[in-house]
């Protein structure tokens, strides 16, 4: 169906240049729409020509001018830019940009003006991929018309013109992508905020303001879902433009635990014992998702996916038993809250892989619960001695207890990690960092560790 808004500024952009900056999975089909609109578009990335796929290279082959390598910013010319989400809008090559007059857009806030149905939008430090699935695995168990995508991996521009009136799309969104948009959500969930992408981020306030524009310019009618138990995320109740749902499993809210019950409105929802995916964070993640939804599907379409529902991948997710041992992949743990999560998932002591990029985040609050939780810790890349640090300099530390091995090579961690397990033990690769010390994103890193314990 044709979208009179997206047809607008194809053209628009048909008669200026749109400069791509970067061409990972997600701004492909950005790039392949811009084409197919006969817009004359550049692809901006730092990988060398050599490094390059196929699919970039079938983009050139349809029109795409490419400007890669390691000065792919260098005398860009454009009066379109849409920015990669990872990039800071205050990168020196987009401020001079900026000052010639560009237009400097993401294609996320392109699709929130163009998108004919209601969208929903799940932002936090931890639980937002999960939350924004579990939202619409809900809505197509309610029969809905779901559209998935945002950080979550799927760009969904490209799609807007199959969506109807009638569908909903849900969107996880990065503070990367909030920084500089200037639309929110009609329904917003803001799942809770730690210190997270300090590496990127000015500083924390940076990070928080960011995370407040999933609501900031909502209007009245609109919603805003709020975690009650975490400070910061409590403290933009009075911020919000529209109404507030509060939910908790430590006090009385709109959706709240008590008993293992999770309650909303004062009607009993969902029992915790039937939510498939393991760990108290899978279950504020789950109340978070009934907040968002209240009134518009019905009970029995929550209880279906809690029974079913098992999980995304990289999020505990159970690879493989051998010989007695699990093993699971958390690879989608970048910062310490995550980790924590994940540690607090087992009922026994874990033999533990942690350590990778360095975000420039503080560690100290990982060290106690490795203490409670983990039997032995081997800690590898970047920030795998802060780790170490963390541990060894908490109260609860005692000489091998847990037991810290240090080992560089991801790979012979893994193998390490394998080698000292016996029946009945867990190993749990939940590194607290980032990956791009060693791999391309989490999902990489994930799908190596994957095939690391497959081949053991």
């Amino acid at each position: 169906m044709t979208n009179l808004i997206l047809d607008s500024y194809k053209k628009h952009w048909r008669e200026r240049t749109i400069a791509v900056l970067g061409l990972g999975v997600s701004n492909r089909p950005l790039a392949r729409m811009l084409l197919a609109a006969g817009c004359h578009v550049i692809g901006c990335d730092r990988t060398p020509r050599e490094g390059l796929d196929e699919e970039v290279l079938e983009l050139e082959r349809q029109g795409l001018t490419l400007k890669v390598g390691p000065g792919y910013l260098e005398d860009l010319q454009a009066d379109v830019v849409f920015r990669t989400p990872g990039m800071h809008p205050d990168t020196p090559a987009l401020v001079a940009l900026r000052e010639q007059g560009a237009e400097i857009t993401s294609e996320m806030e392109i699709f929130f003006e163009c998108c004919p149905c209601p969208i929903i939008a799940v932002t936090g430090s931890d639980g937002k991929t999960t939350t924004t699935t579990l939202i619409a695995e809900i809505l197509k168990a309610a029969g809905k018309t779901v559209h998935l995508g945002g950080n979550i991996g799927t760009p969904l521009l490209p799609s807007v013109e199959q969506m109807g009136t009638e569908d909903w799309a849900v969107v996880e969104l990065s503070s990367f992508q909030l920084m500089d948009m200037r639309r929110s959500a009609q329904i917003a969930v803001v799942t809770n905020l730690a210190p997270n992408h300090l590496d990127v981020h000015k500083d924390m306030a940076e990070y928080v303001q960011a995370k407040k524009h999933v609501f900031a310019f909502q209007k009245k009618d609109d919603v805003t879902v709020l975690n009650l138990d975490n400070e910061i995320t409590r403290g933009f109740a009075d911020e919000v433009p529209g109404t507030v749902r509060f939910f908790s499993r430590q006090n009385k809210a709109q959706v709240f635990l008590e008993d293992g019950i999770i309650w909303a409105n004062g009607e009993r929802i969902l029992e915790q014992k039937d939510i498939l995916l393991p760990g108290i964070h899978n279950v504020e993640n789950y109340m978070a998702a009934i907040a968002a939804l209240q009134g518009l599907v019905p009970k029995e379409a929550i209880r279906q996916v809690a029974k079913s529902f098992g999980g995304v991948e990289h999020r505990i997710e159970l690879v493989r038993v051998k010989d007695g041992v699990r093993y699971y992949n958390d690879s989608i743990a970048s910062s310490p809250s995550r980790t924590i999560a994940g540690l607090r998932s087992f009922q026994e002591r874990v033999i533990l892989i942690a350590g990778g990029y360095d975000k420039h985040i503080p560690y100290d609050v990982l060290g106690p619960e490795i203490c409670r939780h983990v039997k032995r810790l081997i800690v590898t890349g970047a920030t795998g001695e802060k780790i170490r640090q963390a541990v060894e300099s908490c109260e609860a530390y005692r000489i091998n207890a847990p037991e810290i091995l240090s080992i560089a090579d991801f790979d012979e961690a893994v193998f390490a990690a394998a080698q000292g397990a016996a029946e009945g033990d867990v190993v749990l690769l939940s590194p607290a960092s980032a990956a791009f010390d060693k791999f391309k994103n989490f999902m990489v890193r994930g799908r190596h560790f994957k095939d690391l314990v497959h081949n053991l």
